[in-house]
């Protein structure tokens, strides 16, 4: 997977296309647009790129190696993702088209295609997803505030460092404060469907977030254990 450029919009777009000329050419073009670009060349990596990477759009192919597009776009959709994906694939019949967008793509664009109309499509998808996560409510569990759009964290209005995975982790367990998830949901949830660690996993992180979110830590208020479940947000 290669990154391609840093991003002045802070936008990444990442592209699996097992075709090396096209993907090359695609990621040069967006990043001649300010675009941080991602690239994957079969399914197995695309899939570990759209879990790990967390784009903001994705360009996919549907032929792959290894996993396909559908089926890349089906876990991700499994998950309740809602980022944007423009399919781009050499089948073209309506029927194609329709599974395509029935699976969960927002767009679908047809091989041999014009480069000026996948750069203006790819555009009006990311101002649509920009305009819906400018809209995203911030989440509050007692002292603990998330904005989801901006990604940052603070507790009683000083603001809290969080990793990626910490980040997600926290806003998880804050869309449904009170609710227990097991540690097998979580791992699966935020590390992804290949992730060859165990649930120890979640615990190290659930005690990272309490030593950065908790006044005790080791008596938490917030970030609680449910015994033999896994764990839960409290206000």
């Amino acid at each position: 997977m290669a990154d391609r450029s840093p991003s002045a919009s802070g936008e990444t777009i990442l592209i699996v296309e097992d075709d090396r000329s096209l993907r090359e050419g695609l990621a040069m073009n967006f990043g001649l647009r300010g675009y941080r670009v991602l690239t994957a060349a079969d399914g197995d990596e695309g899939m570990r790129a759209v879990f790990d990477e967390r784009p903001d759009l994705i360009i996919l192919d549907i032929m792959l190696p290894g996993p396909s597009g559908l089926e890349i776009l089906s876990e991700l959709r499994a998950r309740a993702e809602r980022v944007p994906v423009l399919i781009l694939s050499a089948r073209d019949t309506t029927d194609n088209k329709i599974e395509g967008l029935e699976t969960g793509a927002d767009d679908y664009l047809s091989k041999p295609f014009e480069l000026p109309e996948l750069l203006a499509r790819a555009e009006v998808m990311l101002r649509r997803q920009r305009a819906m996560v400018q809209a995203q409510p911030r989440l509050v569990v007692g002292d603990i505030e998330i904005d989801q759009a901006a990604r940052r964290v603070t507790r009683a209005g000083e603001p809290v460092a969080l990793s990626a995975k910490e980040f997600d982790l926290l806003r998880l367990l804050a869309r449904s404060p009170g609710k227990p998830h097991t540690r097998e949901s979580i791992l699966d949830q935020i590390w992804g469907w290949d992730f060859s660690g165990t649930t120890r996993t979640v615990n190290n992180f659930i005690l990272s977030l309490r030593q950065k979110l908790e006044s005790d830590p080791a008596n938490p208020r917030h970030i609680l254990t449910v015994r033999q479940v896994g764990y839960k947000l409290e206000p």
